[in-house]
């Protein structure tokens, strides 16, 4: 693939299925690119996660093209978060990006996780044996706006 065809992406992902790290870093891989970053999102009790999608989507590729501006070199960002139950040992969200070198990737994709847990409209269950309790996102920039 010549390097002038691989043009900029940005990939969101919200789905109730099990998210793959393969495919998402996949996604990000470019022949310019010597970094690829990934953050995997995985929690130890049994999660439940609902989204208003289409806001969701919205704030995500802002988060994307802030990246894009403060690190102009990221080539591709993908974002997967998963939606539903996810099971123990599964992943809730993947970030993954990429970049001729590491310090951009590593960066942007800590922008992009402290980012979308502080604007994404995406809300997350705990779930007990005889309850429930949905979770107040400490980074949520909306909830502490109310205190």
């Amino acid at each position: 693939m010549d390097e002038s065809e691989d043009v900029p992406k940005d990939f969101i992902n919200l789905k109730s299925e099990k998210l793959s790290v393969d495919e998402v870093s996949e996604l990000v891989i470019s022949p310019c690119c010597g970094a690829v970053s990934l953050f995997i999102g995985k929690k130890v009790v049994h999660l439940e996660y609902e989204a208003y999608t289409s806001m969701a989507e919205t704030e995500i590729k802002k988060i994307c093209r802030d990246v894009r501006q403060k690190w102009p070199s990221v080539k591709h960002i993908a974002v997967h978060h998963r939606l539903g139950v996810v099971p123990i040992t599964e992943a809730s969200v993947i970030i993954a990006v990429s970049s001729p070198h590491r310090a951009e990737s590593l960066e942007a994709v800590m922008y992009c996780i402290n980012t979308l847990k502080a604007s994404v409209p995406i809300w997350k269950k705990e779930i007990y044996e005889d309850e429930y309790s949905w979770k107040e996102n400490k980074e949520c920039f909306w909830a502490n706006s109310e205190k």
